[in-house]
């Protein structure tokens, strides 16, 4: 709807270009509910069963071990970030190669998956945890280029996409059903995405220190095909889709099988059941990515450089935020953790009101990046450091089972409708505004969409911590009077 408004009414686009979009998003709105089905089928109870498997024997070695052997293989086959080391070798010219960029992410994310699992078996505070890990983030930091700043945050929303989420979810579930304690069991359900998550920074600031590159510099190619045809470039896309589907869903399939060789034994009919899931999840996952990338990317790219042509700086900051709001209703890992949000509370948290929090985030994320590119001099940091301290700050006081909800919606949130469509949006408009950089100011956007749903959510937690003592204090007053 809100593309129809702007074509028709403020920027109009090529007529091949809306049908384009109209037909991707058919094939948006086919691909997410496939993948979903098979995401509840497979996915999503396989991570459970090995969560609850290698915490049953209470060996320290056996968690650290299958920590580092998913997180490793789960993140470097993740589609998201496979397109931003695409993105990233090109913007540097091949000096950081997109081979580097998937195996140190992957390693960081291995190292914090392991760190979060491990947090969850000991009780250690998640409050805590995230405060070392954004502590140390800050002073490697100061050590970078703002452009390294940017693609390690940017990272940080590639690694949690559409089936690393699901995964590492389920995974956390199952370690912490385990505990004999209900309510610790429902706390550290959450939190451990947020904390994986930021092994990507680390990973890629590390990089940065140490391989003594300085200052990147480039141009990222716009995406702008100039095809004729409607439909010839769904038919190009879906190869190249599919074979990163497969190779996305090939570590899973191995995990799967290894497990159930030596450990789940799962009857005949359950091992079909979780097959068909997983071949689902391969298809939804190849319809949803190919109407994304053949429909969406060129279209957002041209409506943000039509709307910042017009001469109207508030229009391409409303459209972006308007843009924001709605486009994370079609991030297949948001439905994910909202879905989960409402099973492990049992109902208490409610997913229309979870997936309206971060919606919000998002929206003012697309909003602030879109300023930054209109303002000159205002620098990524001016939002990170301020966004991330009161992030940290606001854990201390929110109860913890939002805590874990907030830092883990900062993952689902940058998924692969954000990395195309709104990325593109966004490049159209820096293409479009004179002494704006393509490099420098919309790369970034991630890392913004990444941060501020962490902060809306935990608003949202503390207005449900007032609400509840209200209703408690009310209670009171009521039973004096009685």
């Amino acid at each position: 709807m809100i593309v129809l408004i702007v074509h028709f009414f403020i920027a109009p686009m090529e007529t091949v270009l809306l049908l384009r979009f109209l037909v991707g998003a058919v094939f948006v709105v086919v691909g997410l509910a496939v993948f979903l089905v098979g995401v509840d089928l497979s996915v999503s109870p396989l991570g459970e069963h090995i969560g609850a498997a290698i915490s049953r024997p209470n060996k320290i070695w056996i968690i650290v071990c299958v920590g580092l052997v998913v997180g490793f293989f789960v993140s470097i086959a993740e589609p998201d970030l496979m397109i931003l080391a695409d993105e990233v070798q090109q913007v540097t010219s091949g000096i950081i190669t997109r081979g580097n960029i998937l195996v140190v992410v992957s390693i960081g994310i291995a190292v914090m998956m392991v760190v979060g699992l491990l947090r969850i078996v000991y009780n250690f505070s998640l409050s805590l945890t995230l405060l070392i890990c954004y502590g140390i983030i800050l002073v490697m930091a100061f050590f970078v280029s703002p452009e390294f700043l940017a693609i390690a945050f940017d990272a940080s929303g590639a690694t949690t996409g559409a089936l690393t989420v699901p995964f590492i979810m389920a995974l956390a579930v199952g370690i912490s059903s385990m505990k004999k304690d209900s309510l610790s069991s429902e706390e550290d359900s959450f939190g451990l995405l947020g904390v994986t998550s930021t092994g990507a920074v680390l990973a890629v600031l590390a990089m940065g220190v140490f391989s003594n590159i300085g200052e990147l510099s480039g141009t990222l190619p716009m995406q702008i095909s100039g095809e004729a045809s409607v439909f010839k470039p769904f038919l190009y896309m879906i190869p190249s889709v599919a074979l990163e589907s497969a190779t996305a869903l090939l570590p899973i399939l191995v995990i799967f099988v290894v497990f159930q060789l030596v450990v789940f034994r799962f009857s005949a009919k359950r091992f079909r059941r979780l097959v068909m899931g997983l071949l689902y999840t391969f298809i939804g996952l190849v319809i949803f990515l190919t109407g994304v990338n053949a429909g969406f990317m060129e279209v957002g790219s041209t409506m943000g450089m039509n709307l910042a042509a017009t001469g109207n700086t508030w229009l391409p900051i409303i459209v972006g935020f308007v843009l924001g709001l709605v486009t994370i209703l079609a991030e297949p890992a948001v439905y994910v953790l909202t879905h989960r949000v409402e099973t492990v509370t049992a109902g208490y948290v409610k997913r229309s009101v979870v997936l309206g929090a971060i919606s919000i985030g998002v929206g003012l994320a697309v909003a602030l990046s879109i300023i930054r590119i209109l303002v000159p001099g205002i620098q990524l940091w001016h939002y990170l450091l301020p966004g991330y301290a009161i992030s940290i700050l606001l854990s201390f006081f929110v109860p913890k089972l939002f805590v874990g909800i907030a830092f883990d919606s900062g993952g689902v949130a940058s998924g692969p409708m954000t990395a195309t469509f709104i990325l593109a949006f966004a490049q159209g408009v820096a293409e479009a505004v004179p002494g704006a950089s393509v490099l420098t100011d919309a790369f970034g956007m991630i890392a913004l969409v990444a941060m501020t749903p962490i902060i809306t959510l935990q608003v949202l937690g503390l207005m449900v911590q007032v609400k509840a003592k209200r209703k408690e204090a009310k209670k009171g007053i009521e039973h004096e009077a009685l």
